[in-house]
C-alpha cells in the first residue's frame, strides 16, 4: 500500500519537456561557457594547459574558445580561471555538428547548422510519429548507460513522446552510440548501422563518443565514433544528462524547432 500513498502524495512526476521548459537548477553543470573570450593575453599557454583533453584553445591575440565535444566537465578551468569560464545550467547542449560545439560560435558555424538542419529535416520527415532507438555501447565507461536507462523511468518517460527502445537494428530509426568507439566494437557498430533501414539517424552520446574524450587517439580507440559510422547529432557531456540525451534525440528526428520548442 505504500506505493499508493506515495503516488497520491507526489502526484505526477513526469517532466513536461519539451512542451514546457524543465531543467536541473542553477547549480547543474550543463556545459562550459566562455565568459571573457578575448582576455587570455600572455597567459594563453597556461589557460590551454588547464584542460586535460585539450578542449581549450587560446592565443595572446585571438579569443579563448572551448570545444564542448572534448570537454569532460571536470571543472578545472572554471575553478582556476572563473574570470574566463563558467558553467551553463542548460541541458540543451546537443548539436548537428561537432564543429558547432566550439564556443563562442562563429558566423560560419551558424551557416553550417542551417544547411545541416535543412538536410536532416528532409531525411527524417517520415520518422515523426513513432521512433525506435537501438542503443550500442561502443566502449563506454558505463556512466552513459545509466543516463540512457533513466530515459525510460517515470520522470522522463520517453514513451509518452512515441519514442521506444528496440533490441533489433532492423526495427530501429535511431542509432544511439555511447563510448569512444574501440577497435573491438568497430565491426559490430558498422554491422548494426548497415542493418538499419533508411532513413536513419546516428547520435553520438557523450564526450567519449563525440571525440574520444580522455582515451581518444590511443592504440585501441579513434577520435570518437564518427570515424566508424556517419554521425548526425552529437551530445556532449561526461556523461550527458537524460535531458541532454532527450534534446539530442528530438533534435535528430526533427521534433524540435531551431528555438528548441516542439
Amino acid at each position: 500500500m505504500a506505493w499508493i500513498w506515495r503516488g497520491l502524495r507526489d502526484g505526477v512526476v513526469t517532466t513536461r519537456y519539451p512542451r514546457r521548459p524543465d531543467g536541473y537548477g542553477p547549480g547543474f553543470r550543463g556545459a562550459v561557457d566562455v565568459v571573457a573570450p578575448g582576455e587570455a593575453g600572455a597567459s594563453a599557454p597556461e589557460v590551454e594547459a588547464l584542460c586535460p583533453t585539450g578542449a581549450i584553445t587560446a592565443t595572446a591575440r585571438a579569443s579563448v574558445r572551448v570545444d564542448r565535444g572534448r570537454c569532460i566537465l571536470c571543472g578545472r578551468c572554471v575553478e582556476r580561471r572563473p574570470e574566463l569560464f563558467s558553467f551553463s545550467s542548460s541541458a540543451e547542449v546537443a548539436s548537428l555538428s561537432p564543429a558547432a560545439l566550439v564556443v563562442p560560435a562563429g558566423d560560419e558555424d551558424r551557416l553550417l547548422l542551417e544547411a545541416l538542419r535543412a538536410d536532416l529535416d528532409r531525411r527524417v520527415r517520415v520518422l515523426r510519429r513513432s521512433i525506435h532507438i537501438r542503443h550500442v555501447d561502443a566502449g563506454s565507461d558505463g556512466s552513459e548507460e545509466w543516463e540512457v536507462a533513466a530515459l525510460q523511468n517515470p520522470v522522463y518517460d520517453v514513451q509518452r513522446l512515441g519514442i521506444y527502445f528496440t533490441a533489433s537494428p532492423r526495427h530501429a530509426d535511431v542509432l544511439l552510440v555511447t563510448g569512444a568507439g574501440t577497435a573491438g566494437m568497430a565491426g559490430p557498430l558498422r554491422t548494426t548501422y548497415e542493418a538499419m533501414p533508411g532513413p536513419k539517424v546516428v547520435i553520438a552520446a557523450g564526450t567519449d563518443a563525440v571525440s574520444g574524450g580522455l582515451v581518444g587517439g590511443g592504440y585501441t580507440t579513434g577520435p570518437g565514433v564518427g570515424s566508424i559510422v556517419p554521425v548526425d547529432v552529437v551530445v556532449p557531456g561526461s556523461p550527458p544528462s537524460p535531458f541532454s540525451l532527450l534534446h539530442g534525440i528530438l533534435l535528430g528526428v526533427g521534433l524540435l524547432t531551431r528555438e528548441g520548442a516542439p
